[in-house]
């Protein structure tokens, strides 16, 4: 694996939130959130099936209910492991999922659509502001 594709150790993906990274499609940059799931990851664009210009992680982490990412805007849950949506406005879509895999303890971007850009949230996006989000619990 080049090491342009490694993300991050595992170690450092947080066992109750996400930890955000963007790539590069193209021209474009999106975000993409890996969440540890028993010694493994999985990585889901970072945003909400019901709203695209929703963010799961706005910089700080998801929240998560019960195991599963939580939209705070909609209240909607998506499983962690399967990036399905159990229940709020976009029940039985999908959170996109981005290929990763695990090596000697590091988490490596292994997705063909994609170039790893760097850690955190795009460049060109401003986290301070959004409309008014649900932070049911």
């Amino acid at each position: 694996m080049e090491s342009e594709s490694r993300i991050v150790d595992v170690e450092d993906v947080p066992d109750d939130s996400t930890f955000l990274f963007t790539v590069r499609e193209g021209f474009d940059e999106k975000e993409v959130l890996l969440v540890r799931l028993d010694g493994e990851v999985a990585a889901w664009r970072n945003y909400c099936p019901h709203w695209t210009d929703v963010r799961l992680d706005k910089g700080s982490g998801a929240e998560f209910r019960d195991g599963d990412i939580v939209c705070t805007r909609h209240g909607a849950t998506f499983e962690s492991d399967s990036g399905a949506c159990t229940h709020g406005p976009c029940e039985g879509a999908y959170l996109e999922e981005v290929d990763v895999t695990i090596r000697e303890g590091a988490v490596y971007l292994t997705d063909d659509d994609y170039e790893f850009e760097g850690l955190g949230p795009k460049s060109d996006r401003d986290l301070s502001s959004g409309r008014i989000g649900f932070g049911g619990s």
